[in-house]
This record gives structure tokens, C-alpha cells and sequence, in this order.
């Protein structure tokens, strides 16, 4: 299946395009422009994170939900994930190691661009759970 991603690197770099090859538990997959492009490699080490997205331009106006919605039931742990960078982002999380590679976040804001996170474990300063 192909997903529409943008990948932030560590070092503030945008890649926007489609990947059929992205796995967690790999180190390295593709971002290209469309189905028959392979496009570049991403090395997942050199990632803060990977944004599955539901388009590319999102809504710059769109002011990030940090919080969930009181009494809000959610399947997973409740997350809080402070980046090296500052950033902050709230979701739900279904496994975290952090031995592991990285994790899926599923967004606590059902109004972001972000359908989920894999955010890279290397790129977190701090994660809290609630």
C-alpha cells in the first residue's frame, strides 16, 4: 500500500512524497513522487519523525490540539512526547521500547493533517504517560 508521508529529519529537512516500503522494525525506506517512482532512500536514524499524512499542505492556520478531551477514552496509552527540538505532541500510543527504533503515535488532535506518527526514539527528550 502506498502512503502519503513527510519525513522530518533531525536536522530540520522536509521529504514529502509516497512510500510502499516503509517498515518500522527496517532501518532504511523510500519516498518518492508517485507509484512507479522509488525516489530516495531515508535512513531512519537521520529522522526526528515520519508523518503519515492526509495531504501535503495541511493547514497552516491550524493551531494543534495538545490535550485530550476530558473523560475522552482512547484505546492505547495516553502520551505526552517532548522532542529534542521543543516540540510537543499528545497522543495515543499502542507499544513504546525504547530500545526500540521508534513507535506510532496516533494524534490526540482529530483535526491535524497527521493520521499517525512513527516518531524516532533517538529524536524524544522526554515522554510521559497518563
Amino acid at each position: 500500500m502506498q502512503a502519503k508521508i513527510i519525513a522530518h529529519y533531525s536536522d530540520g529537512r522536509l521529504v514529502k512524497g509516497f512510500s510502499t516500503d516503509f517498515a518500522p522494525n527496517k532501518p532504511m525506506f523510500h519516498i518518492g513522487t508517485g507509484p512507479t517512482d522509488t525516489g530516495v532512500e531515508v535512513i531512519i536514524a537521520d529522522l526526528k519523525a515520519v508523518f503519515f499524512v492526509k495531504d501535503f499542505e495541511g493547514n497552516p492556520n491550524h493551531e494543534r490540539k495538545k490535550y485530550f478531551d476530558e473523560g475522552e477514552r482512547v484505546q492505547g496509552r495516553k502520551a505526552k512526547v517532548a522532542f529534542n527540538d521543543g516540540e510537543i505532541m499528545v497522543g495515543v500510543v499502542q507499544s513504546y521500547d525504547p530500545e526500540r527504533q521508534g513507535f506510532f503515535l496516533i494524534p490526540a488532535d482529530k483535526d491535524t493533517n497527521n493520521i499517525r506518527v512513527y516518531i524516532v526514539s533517538a529524536s524524544i527528550a522526554d515522554i510521559s504517560f497518563t
